[in-house]
């Protein structure tokens, strides 16, 4: 019997929005859309969260969350994208990420995972893609310490 992952994913969107009061600075517009994301250690995740959610939650892993919304505020919605996400660190190692899918009722979402050495600085690369529209490009760098 397969448990709901409804609650756990629930949490882990919560320990995103709650890593970084300043979210709403990690966003992007291009006409009707806004895409959302964020980076945070995977240690953040409680341990039962990671283990049902499929997160390897580890010092040396980050984990990357892109939301797409159409609309304006206190009137948008999820909507479905296709995700190109690579990470780059200071040394310019580039590694392409694989961004899977996550629904849970209304909410659709992107989850990706990074590798990160210690006290590291990476930059996110992003490319969303929206059915219809022209693709939306940005980037974001997020400094991790060591735990």
């Amino acid at each position: 019997m397969r448990r709901p992952i409804l609650v756990p994913m629930m949490l882990v969107m919560l320990a995103l929005l709650l890593a970084w009061p300043a979210l709403a600075q990690n966003s992007t517009r291009a006409g009707e859309y806004v895409v959302h994301y964020n980076a945070l250690p995977s240690t953040r995740i409680t341990p039962e969260v990671a283990r049902r959610s499929g997160i390897t939650r580890s010092a040396n892993r980050a984990l990357v969350n892109i939301a797409v919304r159409q609309g304006g505020p206190g009137a948008d919605r999820a909507v479905p994208a296709q995700v190109k996400l690579a990470v780059t660190n200071l040394s310019g190692q580039r590694v392409g990420l694989r961004a899977r899918e996550v629904r849970e009722g209304d909410a659709i979402y992107y989850l990706a995972e990074a590798r990160i050495a210690g006290q590291d600085t990476l930059t996110f690369e992003l490319e969303v893609t929206v059915a219809g529209a022209a693709p939306i490009k940005a980037s974001f760098r997020q400094e991790f310490f060591v735990e």
